[in-house]
Order: C-alpha cells, then structure tokens, then sequence
C-alpha cells in the first residue's frame, strides 16, 4: 500500500491534529507514525499515512485544503519499510552552556563516523543558579552490529572538553 508523508506546519491552536486526521481518515488513509510538536510558536511535524493507490493523489490534494490552519505538503514514500540492516542504538546524551554550532560539532563527528541519526531532540533552558541558558540535546544513532564503537566515543569526549559540555553516551 502506498504511503505518503506528510510535512505540516501552523501557529499553534487547538484542533490542528484533530482537523488533520479528520481529513486523513475521511479519504481512506491511515495515519501510521507521526512526529508533531509546538516549536516557537508554531506547531509542525512530519506524519506518514498510508492509503490505497487510487486514493492517493484525492489524499495528496484534499491535505493540501487545510490551507489557513496548517500548511500540508505530501511526498511519496515506501510502499514498505526497507529492510533494516542489524545495528545497535547509541544515545548521546548532552548538556551544556548553550552557544551557536553545537549542534554542527556533534552531528559532524556522527557523519564522519558514518553514522544515521534516528532521531534528534533539542531544547534549550535556562540554567539554575548559575544563570545563563542550557543547552540539553539527546540523539539516537544507529551503529551497525559488531561496530568498534571506541573511535567514536573518544571523539565525542575530546568534542565535549573542546565545547565544555557533558556528553554521555549509552
């Protein structure tokens, strides 16, 4: 069955999920994963649907109506989920005084590991009693099986002396 995601974006309000899969389920799709969250002011998200073949370009434009609540633009995506290779999750866990390219240091070090992230979650806070504002970052990664994973956390402990942040790595 074919599969469409769906990238969705909108100022925050009550009753944007709920319009959304009205619209969904009303054009024989079945919401099947989702990621959705308030960011900013803004509520965004990607979710995946699958619907009949038939069905889907009627999907693909009656999503497209939420125009003035949410912003909806479908892709195509796999019919199936592709085989996963055996692999292992890593979590990075990190934290630390807040500044700009974080995110760029420690993704780099991921990439030259050649390394997928699954998923990437971030916030900043701000920091008790010290003052100034945390940033808090948790990333899940996947390592294929039997993978000598030293390399990689040596890098990320000399990354977190350099960014005097605290990386844990589980």
């Amino acid at each position: 069955m074919p599969r469409l995601v769906l990238t969705v974006i909108g100022d925050d309000r009550a009753g944007l999920v709920s319009a959304l899969s009205a619209v969904v389920t009303d054009h024989g799709g079945n919401w099947e994963q989702s990621q959705l969250a308030e960011l900013a002011g803004k509520f965004a998200g990607i979710v995946v649907v699958s619907v009949d073949a038939e069905g889907v370009a009627d999907l693909s434009a009656a999503v497209q109506t939420l125009d003035g609540m949410l912003e909806v633009t479908p892709h195509p995506g796999n019919e199936a989920p592709s085989p996963i290779p055996e692999r292992q999750r890593l979590t990075l866990d990190l934290l630390g005084t807040d500044r700009p390219g974080i995110v760029r240091e420690v993704t780099s070090v991921l990439s030259r590991h050649d390394l997928s992230i699954e998923t990437i979650t971030t916030t900043t806070r701000e920091a008790p009693m010290a003052g100034g504002v945390l940033f808090d970052a948790q990333v899940v990664v996947h390592v294929p099986t039997g993978s000598d994973t030293a390399p990689l956390r040596a890098e990320l402990e000399k990354l977190a002396g350099e960014l005097f942040v605290d990386i844990a790595v589980a």
